[in-house]
């Protein structure tokens, strides 16, 4: 295994179907812009509530990607 040296960066997933897709949606799109990203931490879980349900959810995720040699 390489000595490997990681960058995170923090965003916000969200999602009208659950927690699960929130993560998904957050880390799928991440993918499109950062390059090698191996890793993920749900910091913060919060959502929306509308007439009394929830309506929303969004996740806070810190994605963790390898520098470049």
């Amino acid at each position: 295994m390489a000595d490997n040296i990681y960058r995170v960066t923090e965003i916000v997933g969200t999602s009208s179907e659950g927690l699960d897709d929130a993560i998904r949606r957050g880390v799928g799109r991440a993918s499109q812009t950062l390059r090698e990203v191996d890793w993920f931490e749900v910091s913060e879980v919060r959502g929306h509530v509308e007439n009394g349900n929830v309506a929303h959810f969004q996740v806070g995720l810190k994605i963790g990607f390898r520098l470049d040699e």
